[in-house]
């Protein structure tokens, strides 16, 4: 799963895009205006940005500019219907990843969102191991020795990132603002119900948790070896 935000004024574009890639399990964020894109690239991450080029406010073209002298690294997708060579020289020059020229096919759009988060990814294949516990991110399970453990798309979400990111220790404002909606109404104690949720659904009396708390840090993947 990646956290997008999606920078299109056309509403009805923009709906396609978002429910074909909520399709995909990805999070998808709307922002249709350039004042509002800066300011939520400015104080939530993402994963992956798809930037439309025609903006009210500011265009894409000012967007990533401002984005990457800031320092912003996220990818960056241009979408637009500016074809020509120069065109594209300027946005791939000043630090887009892709640039796709509308009308596009909803199925090339996902397939290049998900080259990027492959290679974003820190572990590349579709079943990620702890223990004795298996999550395959591509047909949505998670399995200890074969047996499926139900989880809530939210509790899937948070142990997948954790196995892709398995010597990160993440504080509560850090997986609430990496894993949540940025204008959701949730709190750093919705973080923390979700993994003590997820803690007692993974238990085993073989291991200690999978998920342990660094004390005054937040909260890391536990090996047990």
């Amino acid at each position: 799963m990646a956290k997008i935000l999606l920078v299109e004024d056309d509403p009805t574009l923009a709906k396609q895009v978002k429910d074909w890639l909520e399709l995909e399990h990805h999070q998808v964020e709307v922002s249709g205006r350039g004042l509002d894109a800066i300011e939520r690239l400015k104080f939530f991450q993402f994963d992956l940005v798809l930037l439309d080029w025609n903006l009210p406010e500011r265009n894409g073209i000012e967007i990533l500019t401002e984005f990457r002298n800031a320092g912003g690294t996220t990818p960056v997708i241009m979408l637009t219907t500016r074809d020509s060579i120069t065109d594209k020289e300027s946005g791939l020059g000043i630090g887009a990843d892709d640039y796709l020229t509308k009308p596009f096919h909803l199925r090339e759009l996902a397939a290049r969102v998900a080259a990027i988060v492959r290679r974003q990814s820190r572990v590349y294949g579709g079943v990620l191991k702890i223990r004795d516990i298996e999550l395959d991110a591509t047909t949505r399970l998670v399995t200890r020795n074969g047996a499926e453990i139900k989880l809530q798309p939210q509790e899937f979400a948070v142990f997948e990132f954790f196995l892709r990111n398995p010597k990160e220790i993440y504080s509560l404002d850090t997986l609430l603002g990496r894993l949540w909606p940025s204008d959701s109404d949730a709190s750093p104690e919705t973080v923390r119900v979700c993994i003590t949720r997820l803690r007692s659904k993974l238990e085993s009396t073989d291991y200690p948790s999978v998920i342990k708390t660094v004390h005054r840090v937040g909260y890391q993947l536990d090996p047990g070896t």
